[in-house]
């Protein structure tokens, strides 16, 4: 069969597997890889290269892809720099309707429903598009760091949050854009989201004096913020921006 060029559509797919795979995982062997493989006609081999190709884009990372990277490739990375929540939103609505479109079925069936409930058509729309925002931001945080919290280690999915630094309701653009994150366990997401804990220009702990009041007199708390001046685990990719970092201390930090 003769090779034909990649689709806007087709890059989104690779995109969206090299930000929801660990690195391990983005071989031909993979059934993700398979089923977006057998989505778009192509081998499970030349989707995985393509997915692998965004690495080498990451000027954070010390890895060089397969270094095959197409000026289409970086177009899109580009644009996910630049207005990551629209390319999220895009990339998600995309693999819905390539890989699990029974899930657009489901929600169909339940949309008059959810007209009775909300404003109209533009609500439903507007939730969707929240939704596909979080569930890929959460899914990129949670493969870069291991499905680890970057703090207590703590793994229980169930207990992890992907905390925005600059908060979501600041920055539209930076709502999924996963250099704008840190995966934490709901304890530390809380505090963080608070300003009652930050990090320094070395990614280590910082609290603030309110917290250090609280822990000065309470041994148990004092146990569970056992962090202060530990250093942040860094992720196998998209590592936290130092300018996100810094705002959050600026902004949000309650010295």
């Amino acid at each position: 069969m003769a090779r034909h060029e990649w689709s806007h559509e087709e890059r989104l797919l690779a995109f969206y597997l090299y930000c929801s795979l660990p690195f391990g995982r983005l071989h031909k062997s993979n059934k993700d890889v398979i089923s977006v493989a057998e989505a778009i006609s192509r081998t499970p081999s030349a989707v995985a290269m393509k997915a692998c190709n965004f690495a080498s884009l990451d000027p954070a990372l010390d890895r060089s892809g397969l270094g095959n990277v197409s000026n289409a490739d970086r177009e899109l990375w580009d644009s996910f720099q630049s207005d990551s929540q629209e390319v999220a939103n895009e990339a998600e609505k995309i693999y819905e309707r390539y890989i699990v479109a029974e899930k657009i079925d489901d929600f169909n069936e339940k949309r008059e429903g959810l007209y009775k409930r909300h404003d109209g058509p533009t609500e439903v729309v507007r939730e969707v598009r929240v939704r596909r925002v979080q569930g890929f931001f959460r899914k990129c945080l949670l493969v870069s760091y291991n499905g680890k919290c970057a703090l207590s280690g703590m793994g229980i999915s169930d207990l992890l949050v992907a905390s925005h630094i600059i908060p979501w309701s600041v920055n539209e653009s930076r709502r999924a854009d996963p250099t704008n994150g840190i995966l934490l366990n709901s304890l530390y997401d809380r505090a963080f989201d608070e300003g009652l804990i930050t990090f320094d220009e070395d990614m280590r702990v910082l609290i603030s004096k309110q917290l250090q009041s609280e822990l000065s007199v309470n041994d148990r708390a004092n146990r569970m913020f056992d962090v202060v001046g530990q250093q942040l685990v860094m992720p196998d990719r998209f590592l936290p921006d130092a300018e996100a970092i810094s705002f959050h201390r600026k902004n949000i930090f309650k010295y």
